[in-house]
């Protein structure tokens, strides 16, 4: 007797059950603001100053008084005072004279406009003749404009950026409290599997393939500030499995495993996880992608995803992604997806919500692989992003659809 197949689950259900289980981790590390591109930030950075902490110049040139060069004769010239290099203290400014200032450097009390040096003509006596008349105003850098004292400027769960952490050293800061990294344990099974370099093409026994998932999963996850522990291939054998999972649950927040995770498939993970732990196994309403297993060994959470590498490869970065950012505190869990014209057409409507990779061409439009199979990883090589599908919905050419960015699903 056929028993009922499950109705596939949505996949913003099948994340939403997934966040749910990803309590943010309450460790803070101090790092320094160096190594701190890609970390989460765990608190509020405020800043103890202003930014810039005086009025400062925005060119090289001459700091004056607007009134002075309006009340000059004809041909008239301003003496220099003074000299003002980036990095010395101003004088005030004596009335009628300007000072010879250069980008960054403080502008000297009672200035209130910089000409630039292009603008001015310096005389046999070392005086200038203004060549265009300035504006209060003109090429100053406020005290304060960029940063003002006890600002946030950056807040709790940001992603941090090489602009954002120069921004914390601009502020002070040498070193940033940021959430601890996720350990994450790597599996690979599955007995067809061999790794490059180990096999010669020549060599390859029939039915083995290479061992891709391995390659990209592990990028992935360093790129997500993930320390990861690669247990290589598994021997297909229920003991080995149980053993490897035994030990990876001792000391990792993640075990992450692809392949073997099919409604129906005898592998040796699904009994080995439910024998250590729970596991709960989806079937998500997305293509491609569809097998996915969430559950726990011990303290770790557990994640199987699909064998084939294309789908694999999706679910990480529509699944595992947020989940890992979740973990750290972060705010901003994916990318938004923004809308692109369509340079092809797709007449298939799928029940299912469909990834597509595509790649943005010189003419602002989205152009289609040919070949949209989940085992077809050039696919994802080759694009640029993806269009997020509904289901059940066909693309005309020059229909609008929603264009999601693989470099920032990767970042």
């Amino acid at each position: 007797m056929n028993r009922p197949r499950a109705p596939l689950m949505p996949l913003d259900d099948a994340l939403a059950t997934l966040l749910a289980q990803a309590l943010p981790f309450a460790e803070i590390e101090q790092v320094s603001t160096f190594d701190a591109d890609g970390r989460v930030l765990a608190q509020d950075a405020v800043s103890p100053l202003q930014v810039p902490p005086h009025d400062n110049s925005a060119m090289d040139g001459y700091a004056l008084r607007c009134a002075d060069v309006a009340a000059l004769a004809e041909g008239g010239s301003l003496p220099v005072s003074q000299r003002i290099p980036a990095g010395t203290a101003a004088q005030p400014l004596q009335p009628g004279t300007a000072a010879r200032i250069f980008t960054g450097a403080s502008i000297p009390p009672g200035a209130d406009a910089v000409v630039m040096q292009e603008d001015c003509e310096v005389q046999p006596d070392q005086s200038i003749r203004v060549q265009r008349a300035p504006q209060p105003g003109q090429w100053l850098r406020r005290a304060g404009e960029d940063v003002t004292k006890n600002a946030v400027v950056l807040s709790k769960g940001e992603r941090l950026t090489p602009a954002s952490i120069a921004l914390a050293a601009s502020i002070g800061m040498d070193k940033v409290p940021v959430a601890r990294r996720p350990r994450v344990a790597l599996f690979s099974t599955g007995d067809e599997l061999v790794m490059p370099g180990e096999v010669l093409p020549q060599d390859m026994r029939p039915g083995a393939i290479y061992n891709s998932n391995r390659f990209f999963l592990r990028a992935l996850l360093q790129r997500l500030g993930c320390v990861v522990t690669d247990y290589g291939i598994v021997p297909d054998q229920r003991a080995a499995t149980e053993d490897a999972l035994r030990s990876a649950s001792q000391a990792h927040d993640l075990i992450l495993t692809s392949g073997g995770v099919s409604v129906g498939e005898e592998d040796h993970v699904k009994p080995a996880v439910q024998a250590l732990g729970q596991l709960s196994l989806w079937q998500i309403a997305i293509k491609p992608g569809k097998p996915f297993a969430y559950g726990t060994v011990g303290q770790s959470h557990f994640i199987g995803l699909p064998g084939n590498p294309v789908s694999s490869y999706i679910t990480f970065l529509l699944l595992v992604r947020p989940f890992l950012l979740r973990l750290q505190g972060a705010t901003q869990l994916q990318p938004p997806a923004v809308s692109l014209p369509a340079h092809f057409s797709w007449p298939r409507a799928d029940q299912r919500r469909e990834f597509l990779r595509v790649r943005r061409n010189a003419a602002g439009g989205l152009d289609l692989f040919a070949n949209q199979s989940s085992g077809v990883l050039t696919s994802a090589a080759w694009g640029d992003g993806v269009v997020d599908n509904p289901a059940g919905q066909t693309i005309a050419h020059g229909d609008m659809v929603r264009f999601i960015s693989l470099a920032e699903l990767q970042a």
